[in-house]
This record gives C-alpha cells, sequence and structure tokens, in this order.
C-alpha cells in the first residue's frame, strides 16, 4: 500500500484537538451510515444507536491514550517513584462492563416484537465513557463527545422518523376482535398492491377478555403513504387498533 497516501493520515494520530474532532466525527459518520442500513431493513438498531456506541468507543479509546501520555510525560517521576507498571487501557475496564448490565435492564421486547431501549442502553454507556474522560481532566474530549451525543439524540431522532415515514417496509400491528376478521384485513391490504411478507398473530389476554393481534410485515407501493394505509385499516368497526411498529 502506499505509503504516502497514508501519511496523510498521520497528523490525526496524534494526540491534539483536530485529531480529537477528526475521530469522533468520523464515527459518528461511519456508525450513522451503518444505522441508517440497518434501520432501513427495520433492525432493532438503527442509526442512533451506532453511532452512540462508535463515540463511546473512541471516547474510551482516547481516554486510554491520553492517561498512558500522561504517566509518561508529566506523572512521569511520580509513577517511577510509585513504581506504577499497569496497563492503563484497564483502568475504565469495570466502569465499561458494569455499565453493561445496566443498560441491558433497559432493553425489552414488547408483545409487539418491538425491542424498545436500544437508544438509552447504548447513551448510557456512551455517557459512561464520557463520564470517564471528565474524570480524568481530559475535558476537551468529554465536551465534543457530549455535543455529538446530544445531536445525535435529538437531530438524528427527527431524521430517523422521516426516513421511517417514508420508507416503503412497513409493519403494522393490528387489534382486532375474531381471528375470522384477519382475512378481511389482509385481503384488503392486498387490493392496495400492497405485499405481505410474514404474518405473526399474537393472544393477549386482558381484562375485557382475550385480544387478537398480528403483526403483519409488508411492502408498499411507490407513491403509497403509511398514514393512508393506517386509516385504511382502521375503518373496520372490528379493528381496536391500528400502530406502526
Amino acid at each position: 500500500m502506499n505509503s504516502g497516501l497514508l501519511s496523510c493520515f498521520d497528523y490525526f494520530r496524534e494526540m491534539n484537538i483536530w485529531a480529537l474532532i477528526f475521530k469522533l466525527s468520523l464515527t459518528v459518520v461511519f456508525g450513522g451510515l451503518i444505522g441508517l442500513e440497518r434501520g432501513r431493513k427495520h433492525r432493532a438498531a438503527g442509526g442512533r444507536t451506532y453511532m452512540l456506541v462508535g463515540i463511546g468507543a473512541v471516547l474510551t479509546m482516547m481516554l486510554s491514550q491520553y492517561e498512558s501520555f500522561l504517566l509518561t510525560n508529566n506523572w512521569a517521576e511520580i509513577s517511577a517513584v510509585i513504581g506504577i507498571k499497569t496497563d492503563v487501557s484497564r483502568f475504565g475496564a469495570q466502569v465499561i462492563n458494569g455499565i453493561g448490565f445496566l443498560g441491558a435492564g433497559t432493553i425489552i421486547v414488547t408483545g409487539r416484537q418491538e425491542v424498545k431501549g436500544l437508544t438509552t442502553a447504548a447513551g448510557l454507556w456512551a455517557s459512561a465513557c464520557m463520564g470517564l474522560a471528565i474524570g480524568a481532566g481530559f475535558f476537551e474530549c468529554a465536551i465534543i463527545g457530549f455535543i455529538l451525543i446530544l445531536i445525535t439524540i435529538t437531530v438524528f431522532n427527527k431524521i430517523g422518523a422521516w426516513i421511517v415515514a417514508n420508507a416503503r417496509n412497513m409493519d403494522l400491528y393490528v387489534e382486532f376482535a375474531q381471528m375470522e376478521n384477519l382475512g378481511e384485513i389482509i385481503s384488503t391490504i392486498k387490493k392496495m398492491d400492497i405485499q405481505i411478507f410474514d404474518v405473526d398473530i399474537q393472544r393477549e389476554k386482558q381484562s375485557n377478555g382475550v385480544v387478537i393481534g398480528a403483526v403483519l410485515s409488508t411492502r408498499l407501493p411507490k407513491g403509497e403513504s403509511h398514514s393512508k394505509v393506517m386509516s385504511t385499516i382502521s375503518k373496520f368497526d372490528f379493528v381496536t387498533l391500528v400502530d406502526e411498529i
């Protein structure tokens, strides 16, 4: 490989503010592109989740490099007297592992086959990494990481919602009175030239009796809006709930 081509990145391998901005921005772009591709296919983890995990990982790696720099420069004499011989990359290992259990507790799978809490879990993990950076005094890294995390969970939430609303793939959750009603729902959807890939039928016991629900994975024709599909299905008297998941 051409060494001259790789040498253009040498500046960004160093410990400086522009290298920090470049690394964090790069992981946001790459993580966002991967996440958007997964979100387009209706996978559980979307753009924001990938971005938050990427930001947290960069924060952790930069923190390790920063601590290593301090031990060999600013704190060299103190570490020599004390006799510190350790891998600084392990300093935050227990925090990172511990936050994983906390984040896992926020992830649930609902009765509608929706995965909830992934972005929350990723945000907790990224926030833990940011806290490690602040604790080490690496304030520049923490401030930039905080800004990017905030942008990710606010601005990209609206962008993601727009993409989902205009996507041709659509997952519908419909609740109805009797199993016989499902055939009429499917027939109506097919008359709109909508392809149905999968139907998952569920029964839930509630105070007012047994509720029958179905998750329908569909693909809409070009120009068909999500709201029109939901409005058409909700007009049936036997349909009690229509929601996009």
